[in-house]
């Protein structure tokens, strides 16, 4: 199969090409590079030919002889959409729309969408399911919900998308991010040796190890189309709810001498826990990591490459820096385009 991956240089994106090529698809890339200044450590035995391009300027053209798109490139997490939450609808939603509709157009048969169980928003304590009310409470939630209610309705004979909404991703990426739960806890376990909650850790949160992602669209890809004709699946394992004090336990226990300390205040109302039974059930995908795996791996990843503060800090491992450094430097324009 020919897949074209939108993001291929971002988190999970650099280690998807690897995963499709290793399977023995033509894999091509397509980023428009915001994140190149920072590479963590190599992890992938083969990387696919990419292009640099802003998917708001991808043409027909660029998408002609591909039999799939998996689309990753859109601007990620939280406080990057509140930034500037007006170019995250015109990326995030408009983009992520407008690329399906061309894929469509030229025959594209396959279109598969990382959304996010951020959708969930406040869940309280029961399982979401993918039948689920949707609660988005942020920019970035809200443009996975508009993304998947404009594209499923473009789903025909012919043009077939997946929608996989993925748990809070976490684990070792050459184009690492510290800006997740539990590798923002890790990088602080091993360069302060301490971590501080500003809150008391009850609110839940579901995790999927970055690799299991990069497997899950992989399974979608190689299965049967009837089996995932405009579906919309949750991506992680139900066994991998936990509540954001379980998190801060498991890693200040894979940490050696990291302190551990909670506080009260508790701002994010964000809490949901997730069902992942209809993947398993369906498609027969089950995850092969947990978070206790997770953060062994990132132990080992520091430890390998010594990983002293600055880089853990270092602004093109957090999605809101980079991209603040980007405008102030004034490289990328108020639309988000780049300046040269």
């Amino acid at each position: 199969m020919k897949i074209l991956v939108t993001g291929t240089d971002g988190y999970i994106g650099s280690l998807l090409g690897s995963v499709l090529l290793e399977r023995g698809h033509d894999v091509v890339g397509i980023d428009t590079g915001f994140y190149r200044d920072g590479w963590l450590y190599n992890a992938v035995k083969q990387s696919p030919r990419w292009i640099r391009k802003d998917i708001r300027d991808i043409t027909e053209k660029d998408l002609e002889g591909f039999d799939a798109v998996a689309h990753l490139a859109e601007l990620s997490n939280d406080p990057l959409g509140k930034l500037n939450s007006d170019i995250t609808y015109e990326i995030n939603h408009m983009g992520s729309v407008e690329l399906a509709k061309k894929c469509k157009n030229v025959g594209v048969s396959r279109f598969v969408y990382t959304s996010s169980c951020s959708v969930y928003g406040i869940g309280g304590d029961d399982f979401k399911t993918e039948e689920s009310a949707t609660d988005p409470q942020t920019a970035y939630a809200k443009c996975k919900v508009r993304v998947e209610r404009d594209v499923s309705p473009l789903a025909s004979d012919h043009f077939s998308p997946t929608f996989l909404r993925n748990a809070t991703a976490y684990g070792p990426s050459p184009r690492m991010r510290f800006d997740i739960v539990l590798n923002n806890l890790s990088g602080l376990a091993w360069t302060t040796k301490e971590i501080k909650m500003t809150s008391d850790g009850q609110p839940w949160r579901p995790l999927v190890h970055v690799l299991d992602i990069c497997d899950a669209i992989a399974c979608v890809l190689d299965a049967p189309r009837e089996k995932t004709h405009n579906q919309i699946f949750n991506v992680g394992a139900t066994s991998d709810n936990y509540r954001v004090k379980e998190i801060a336990e498991i890693v200040a226990e894979t940490f050696t001498g990291c302190s551990l300390s909670f506080g009260t205040n508790d701002a994010d109302n964000r809490s949901y826990r997730v069902s992942f039974d209809k993947i398993s059930t369906q498609l027969g995908f089950k995850c092969k990591r947990n978070a206790k795996i997770g953060a062994e791996q990132l132990h080992e990843v520091f430890k390998r490459i010594d990983m002293p503060p600055e880089i853990f800090n270092f602004r093109a491992f957090t999605r809101l820096k980079q991209i603040e450094y980007l405008i102030r430097t004034r490289q990328i324009d108020d639309k988000f385009f780049w300046s040269v």
